[in-house]
């Protein structure tokens, strides 16, 4: 279990490193096992790929798994928390802070955590560590970081460049099993076609690792000049860049460890080495937190010096030059840099004088996608707006952090605020709802903004089931909306709602959605408005006992979702339809439509709507005799309520149907057999579990 992936390189083992991790968790010295270990080291050391390779030898011996948590693109503190539960199968949606849900979380379970490049937080670092530690006695953690954590029990293991052969081991034949001259070849393979080490050029080879002091990245970057010099000209160069380097940056070398100036030296000497637009690009590139595709490269950084037309052509430069990490995706191909190598761009973009303009830049061109995202998901293309969105999440970010700082304009609330799709439907409800409180504590004007971001809040607080909050939010929303025009008034009745709904109020909720359906929203461009109120609408019909009046809405739901190609709200009106059609006796049509519902709230990793389809078809299999894959479903369901924080989000009805299908489901199998089913379901993957529900004749039974 876990979320580590393959290298896409060829890779040297660091065999001695990763023993020592082990030894360090087994506890093979004096000093018992550790349950937190620091990776320290310069920047282009590898502490990363250490990590990784420690974490996928020791992955087999955690009950639950291996878990990486990216701490890069992370630029504040606050959302730490987030993106550790991001990263494990964890989609919290309770009003509790998010530590203690990790803590819950974990409490129970023996897992590893991968922290990798904790050095810009090592305070919120070591205080969610301690925290999580403490909470969870079968919790390891391994960390990289430039700084120690400074947590009590922290064990620290300094990653030392690769190993490099002396000059007789050149001399005696033996210089090709050194693991710098090992990376060094595969990285030359890799760059140039039909590259191979012969007797003459292994002396070069060595002396240019020695030259570069093992240093992994250092390394990298040398092996892709190899297209353009032969390994004994490169060398040389080399050499007459250090000799010449001197202390023109004002750094005491004396104070430092020697592969520092390796490193420097090699990424300055890789910039001096690209052509202007090359150089211009890469510090332009430096404002990308995360992965990007060449069309947002030239949406965001061409401009003065750098026509668009050029982009394509610099891009496939940078990465020939091993400046750019190539990531081929399903369907196209996406860039991205290491972080000592974004550092450095981002000294040269400081330098020039281009780094606020280039952060506008990144925000608005994300502002715009954001736009683009609210007016066209209530349609066709919601999965592919998923993929798109969930592969830019780290830059979504960060042009959020930067909208914050300047809320003048409200682009902080506009920003937040047509997002409300990837919070809500992409499954990012605790963080959106973080960050759209953050917007509105920092742009408190009356404005249209404003309005729109407090409806896309009270949208994510129903779903965390906070009352209060939603009152607060529906309240203002319908002050301000009162002075404003007619989508603001829209999005207040919604919100107001929205309170209705969770207050449990059936005949208000029905009563307004009457309303609703009595103008003329059909011949309009259809909305999340008109087709939420549907869903609250049935949903209280079912509740108060009216079924038949509910399939009708569910019918008109449907036919306007069909019609414009829109999947999201329509399984949730599969899933209100399931709970019609089981109160009617009619099994195997509610199966039918909580299998829909299953297919597509799954493909958006959409928690709540996936559990309710389980839910559903647990109580389908039950009525229908096939009780052993009714205590399995339920198993599963339990599975992913765990990760959510609310059992059957907290809906009383679904609550007690969940009940009276446990109690009979136990009844007619015997508490024995009942048990085994159930914890089969609630132990096998979440995935693989579903997937053979949507397509059992593919995958095996579980």
């Amino acid at each position: 279990m876990g979320n580590l992936t393959e290298p896409r390189t060829g890779t040297v083992d660091r065999q001695a490193e990763v023993a020592e991790i082990q030894k360090m968790f087994e506890g093979a010295s004096h000093e018992g096992p550790a349950r937190l270990v620091t990776l320290t080291g310069v920047g282009g050391v590898g502490k990363t790929r250490v990590a990784l390779n420690a974490a996928a030898a020791l992955q087999p011996r955690f009950r639950d798994g291996a878990w990486l948590v990216e701490l890069a693109p992370l630029n504040r503190g606050a959302v730490l928390a987030l993106a550790i539960a991001e990263a494990l199968p964890l989609a919290d949606q309770t009003t509790r802070p998010m530590i203690d849900v990790l803590a819950e979380y974990l409490a129970d379970r023996e897992l590893l955590l991968v922290l990798d490049t904790c050095e810009h937080l090592t305070d919120d670092c070591a205080l969610v560590v301690e925290a999580l530690l403490r909470a969870a006695s079968g919790l390891r953690v391994l960390a990289t970081s430039r700084r120690v954590l400074d947590v009590v029990g922290e064990r620290v293991l300094s990653v030392e460049p690769l190993p490099v052969p002396e000059a007789d081991d050149a001399r005696a034949g033996t210089a090709g099993t050194a693991d710098a001259v090992v990376l060094l070849t595969l990285r030359a393979t890799e760059a140039v076609s039909g590259f191979t080490v012969t007797d003459a050029d292994r002396p070069d080879l060595v002396r240019l690792c020695r030259r570069l002091d093992g240093l992994p990245l250092a390394i990298e970057l040398a092996a892709a000049r190899l297209r353009d010099l032969p390994v004994g000209e490169l060398t040389a160069r080399l050499d007459d860049r250090f000799a010449v380097l001197g202390d023109t940056d004002g750094i005491a070398r004396d104070a430092e460890p020697p592969w520092h100036q390796a490193l420097r030296t090699t990424i300055g000497w890789s910039h001096e080495l690209c052509t202007p637009a090359e150089r211009l690009l890469w510090a332009r590139l430096s404002v990308f937190a995360g992965s990007f595709d060449a069309e947002t490269a030239l949406q965001v950084c061409a401009g003065d010096h750098l026509p668009a037309r050029q982009i394509p052509a610099v891009l496939g430069a940078l990465r020939e030059k091993s400046i750019l990490m190539w990531q081929p995706t399903g369907n196209s191909e996406r860039y991205r840099m290491l972080d000592t190598i974004r550092e450095y761009g981002a000294h040269w973009l400081r330098g020039i004088g281009e780094d606020d303009t280039l952060r506008r830049r990144h925000r608005d061109h994300y502002l715009a996608l954001a736009r683009r995202g609210d007016a066209t998901w209530i349609g066709p293309e919601q999965f592919a707006w998923y993929d798109r969105m969930t592969a830019e999440h780290d830059d979504l970010r960060a042009a959020l952090e930067y909208s914050l700082t300047e809320p003048e304009g409200h682009t902080a609330l506009e920003l937040t605020g047509s997002l409300w799709f990837f919070w809500h439907g992409c499954g990012f409800v605790k963080e959106g709802r973080y960050y759209l409180d953050q917007a509105l504590a920092v742009d408190t004007a009356p404005s249209p903004a404003r309005v729109k971001a407090l409806y896309a809040c009270g949208q994510l607080v129903l779903f965390l089931g906070d009352l209060p909050a939603l009152e607060e939010r529906a309240a203002e929303c319908t002050a301000l909306a009162a002075h404003l025009g007619d989508t603001e008034r829209s999005y207040a009745a919604a919100t107001e709602l929205r309170v209705l709904q969770l207050r449990g109020d059936l005949a208000q909720t029905v009563s307004r959605v009457e309303a609703q359906l009595a103008t003329d929203w059909r011949e309009e461009p259809l909305t999340l408005i008109p087709l939420s109120a549907l869903v609250y609408g049935t949903h209280s019909l079912v509740a108060a006992g009216r079924f038949e009046e509910a399939i009708a809405w569910l019918d008109e739901l449907s036919a306007a979702c069909d019609r414009n190609g829109e999947r999201s709200m329509r399984a949730w009106g599969d899933f209100v339809r399931a709970q019609a059609e089981l109160a009617l006796g009619r099994f195997q049509e509610a199966d039918e439509h909580a299998r829909a519902a299953l297919l597509v709230k799954h493909r958006l990793r959409e928690g709540v709507g996936s559990g309710m389809a389980l839910e559903a078809l647990a109580r389908a299999a039950t009525a229908t005799g096939q009780r052993r894959d009714a205590a399995w479903l339920l198993g599963l369901a339990t599975q992913l309520w765990e990760t959510l924080g609310r059992p059957q989000a907290g809906v009383p009805a679904v609550v007690a149907a969940r009940q009276a299908c446990e109690r009979q489901t136990r009844e007619a199998l015997g508490a024995y057999a009942y048990q085994r089913a159930f914890d089969s379901g609630r132990t096998i993957d979440l995935h693989t579990g579903i997937a053979h529900i949507l397509n059992p004749s593919a995958t095996p039974p579980p």
